[in-house]
């Protein structure tokens, strides 16, 4: 199952190689998403290497934890779907590199590929993923985030930042789950391989130079301000999202 994930996701983010390399010039001196992650350090730890993650890392995790985490997900990716969409669009009309929309749409693919992953999983788990299923807090509040960037009146650079904050925040969360040494269980290897693995982290650098190049490009000090607010706001969702699948009550 590992080995099959892997090719899936090497076929859905074929491609961003390419990407990475034409940013490896930039990422010779630190660039903006650098400086943010240091200087809000605390932050980024705390999204990244939430208790949730390191309870799956060392192998105590409660699974009513993840059952809840892997529906309360399932409703939050379909609510990414129709962002992406929309990032594409703006893509399409301000980016400075058609190779951008090209980018942005092999993680639409991918997200479609997702959501059967999520059908195939809350199957075996038995978790019932029905209109029954009611969203929790945090997420109809990260979800009505999501939507307030899909207006024309948010730039394409904000928006960008926001997808590569949303995806990288799952790919280094994950990722650290398959290090040598933790005691990931078993059953849940696929799942953070589907989020963890090199494939998906090239893409994730893909994203994030985009985004520096638009820093780079902008004469317009505002639009970096909003966006280290949006990156921000990202990581206090996910926090958020990791505390509600604990099931801490102040978080439901």
């Amino acid at each position: 199952m590992r080995l099959q994930t892997e090719r899936q996701t090497d076929r859905l983010y074929r491609g961003t190689s390419e990407m990475e390399e034409k940013g490896k010039n930039g990422d010779q001196k630190e660039g903006v998403i650098d400086t943010w992650k240091k200087k809000h350090h605390q932050l980024w730890v705390g999204a990244t290497r939430h208790p949730l993650i390191l309870s799956i890392s060392d192998g105590t995790i409660h699974l009513p934890a993840f059952k809840r985490w892997l529906g309360q997900d399932y409703i939050f990716v379909r609510a990414l779907v129709p962002f992406v969409a929309s990032l594409i669009v703006k893509a399409w009309k301000e980016s400075d590199d058609s190779s951008d929309v090209e980018i942005i749409l092999r993680g639409m693919a991918a997200l479609s590929d997702e959501l059967e992953w999520f059908k195939k999983q809350a199957n075996k788990w038995g978790v019932h993923l029905s209109e029954m299923l009611v969203p929790s807090r945090p997420n109809q509040e990260y979800c009505r985030f999501l939507e307030s960037l899909m207006g024309p009146e948010v730039e394409y650079t904000v928006a960008v930042t926001a997808y590569w904050a949303i995806e990288a925040v799952y790919q280094e969360s994950f990722a650290l789950c398959l290090e040598e040494g933790t005691r990931t269980p078993p059953e849940l290897m696929d799942t953070c391989q589907r989020w963890g693995n090199e494939a998906f982290g090239k893409y994730c650098s893909s994203l994030k130079a985009i985004a520096e190049r638009r820093f780079k490009k902008t004469s317009d000090e505002e639009v970096i301000k909003k966006a280290e607010v949006v990156f921000l706001r990202v990581l206090e969702h996910e926090i958020e999202f990791w505390n509600m699948s604990r099931g801490d009550p102040q978080h439901q």
